[in-house]
């Protein structure tokens, strides 16, 4: 089924157009990325669900002398799955969205406003067709914070939807949904790279993307002596990254104590509840994490974006030899 929506959409915006993996690739290079960022996302999840004030290294030191150093990767595979899902329908959705928007103004140059437009309903819709997989990766993430009797222990991720679905119902899918589908438009809006959209579509105008991102590349370009470059790349993800994340956390921390709660319970009842016990700074738990995973895993997954494009690109350039004839 994965397999299927990324090669739809890498496909769909045009069928006259060469096949590109603008979809499946971007997939494939988050899921490669988050394998070497997964314990900055394990540790915020269980920030976010447990009512302490402990910093990040705190938390991320208890459980690696608890559980051992490799459980720091613990929920790996629901997170690979995230991916997949979620990555895939976010860039490949937005490659739809801006070429049927260049193709309705002739080939002309998308305004700021459009750009914006495509990247929130692409991000919106991700967030839905990435919801489950983001109640099993909540779930696997917070499970060691949790007390034993509380615990759901799926093995993997496949296991845990299968679970879900047999022991709890779908309807859990949706749980956390529209806190979702708000972090996942202003992830989009706030640090999606504006090389995303020509690393794989071969678009020949560069699009411009988001404002954090785009006007920290160009004060960076007019303003000191970096060129168009990874090193300007990654210092424009960071600024970025710091607003994505700062204004992401809210909803994501609600999120997460919906989607890692046995019992169903509603955006307005856990932010209540964490307000009342905790105070108005519980909703930037897991900040720290979210931020230093936010930069790595953008700047390796547009590395290895990158490095796909140009793989396929020679296999692509590659001719075939020609047969002998008898």
């Amino acid at each position: 089924m994965f397999v299927s929506f990324a090669t739809w959409c890498s496909q769909a915006s045009s069928p006259e157009e060469p096949s590109n993996p603008s979809g499946s690739g971007d997939g494939a290079a988050a899921s490669m990325a988050v394998c070497f960022t997964h314990p900055l996302d394990l540790t915020k999840y269980r920030m976010q669900v447990l009512h302490t004030r402990a910093p990040m290294l705190s938390t991320l030191y208890r459980f690696a002398v608890r559980d051992g150093i490799p459980s720091l990767w613990s929920g790996l595979s629901a997170s690979v799955l995230r991916q997949s899902t979620y990555s895939t329908a976010r860039f490949g959705l937005y490659t739809i969205l801006s070429r049927q928007m260049q193709k309705r103004s002739s080939g002309a140059k998308p305004s700021t406003t459009s750009t914006i437009a495509c990247a929130g309903v692409a991000g919106g819709l991700a967030g839905v067709v990435g919801n489950p997989t983001e109640v099993v990766l909540v779930r696997m993430c917070a499970d060691a914070a949790k007390p034993p009797a509380e615990r759901f222990l799926y093995s993997d991720a496949v296991t845990a939807l299968v679970r879900i679905a047999r022991e709890e119902g779908v309807k859990v899918f949706g749980r956390g949904l529209s806190a979702n589908i708000v972090r996942s438009v202003l992830m989009s809006e706030l640090s999606t790279p504006d090389n995303a959209h020509k690393l794989f579509a071969d678009l020949e105008q560069d699009v411009s993307q988001i404002a954090p991102y785009a006007a920290a590349k160009k004060t960076i370009l007019t303003r000191t002596r970096l060129k168009d470059d990874i090193r300007t790349h990654a210092l424009a993800s960071l600024f970025a990254g710091t607003a994505a994340t700062t204004a992401c956390a809210p909803a994501d921390v609600l999120k997460s104590r919906i989607q890692s709660a046995t019992k169903g319970s509603t955006v307005l009842q856990v932010a209540r509840d964490g307000l009342r016990q905790e105070g108005p700074m519980f909703l930037m738990k897991g900040w720290t994490p979210a931020w230093l995973r936010l930069t790595p895993h953008t700047v390796l997954t547009f590395v290895i974006m990158e490095k796909l494009s140009e793989l396929v690109s020679m296999t692509a350039a590659t001719p075939v030899p020609a047969r002998a004839t008898a």
